[in-house]
């Protein structure tokens, strides 16, 4: 017999598999707890524990006085662990893109002071700058300026850069990516940016500055990324003040 929980987790396939045959488009009214009661032959409350899973998710959102309702398509960051752009839109059912702006090698020295102590680099080091525009089903969604150690990943290419990088650090590069420190500002795009991203100038974005490792507390690389406020949200589960795990928290912002 069928556990609790696995029923819940059947529940919630079960109601994804519905949104995915696409007979529901964003902004359409989804079903009542009462109807998914009746529908799956299940009580109420766990209807409604479905319901705020699905909720939680980012797949549905609660209107107040008027029901649930099926939630348009956004890209979400999770703040908990790196996720490669290219997976996260696969996962999404979108299309991943890349569009290569800027790819070349430069002495540590040219690189912004900041940048380089972050990287740890010495005057004689070489640093790999480019500049990315990350798309999803052709829509500019980021806009990245990225300088990399060069000696910690030789094996990478200009090609590479048009995919994922962790996918090269971690399997043509043998790289252990360890994790990363990040600041996100609220932001509004500069004309540059704007342009960019295909958006009005001073657009509502959010910046990314970071510094990346790979295993040994070595950084590989710092990143200046611009996301598009009006297609992404960040994702991240606290702990309560007991220590155990609480609800989902979304900072979500939309123009």
């Amino acid at each position: 017999m069928a556990t609790s929980s696995t029923f819940h987790q059947n529940l919630i396939e079960k109601l994804h598999a519905l949104l995915r045959r696409g007979k529901l488009g964003a902004g359409d009214r989804f079903l009542t707890e009462r109807e998914i009661a009746a529908k799956y032959h299940t009580s109420r409350p766990t209807a409604n524990k479905a319901l705020s899973s699905l909720v939680s998710a980012g797949l549905l959102e609660v209107r107040r006085g008027a029901g649930t309702f099926v939630r348009e398509s956004v890209l979400d960051y999770n703040l908990e662990r790196l996720v490669s752009f290219t997976d996260k839109a696969r996962s999404a059912g979108r299309t991943p893109g890349t569009k290569l702006l800027v790819y070349r090698e430069i002495p540590a020295s040219a690189a912004p002071r900041a940048v380089a102590e972050s990287l740890r680099a010495g005057e004689n080091d070489t640093l790999i700058y480019l500049e990315r525009i990350r798309l999803a089903d052709l829509v500019p969604v980021i806009y990245e300026r990225r300088h990399v150690v060069a000696k910690r990943c030789r094996q990478m290419t200009r090609t590479d850069a048009r995919g994922s990088l962790y996918t090269c650090w971690t399997e043509k590069c043998g790289l252990k990516l360890a994790g990363a420190d990040e600041v996100i500002h609220a932001v509004i795009a500069s004309g540059a940016e704007a342009a960019h991203l295909g958006i009005a100038k001073g657009g509502a974005c959010f910046r990314i500055t970071a510094t990346g490792y790979i295993e040994g507390g070595e950084p590989l690389w710092h990143e200046e990324t611009l996301y598009r406020a009006d297609r992404y949200e960040f994702r991240n589960r606290i702990s309560g003040i007991s220590g155990t795990r609480a609800a989902l928290g979304r900072i979500t912002a939309e123009t």
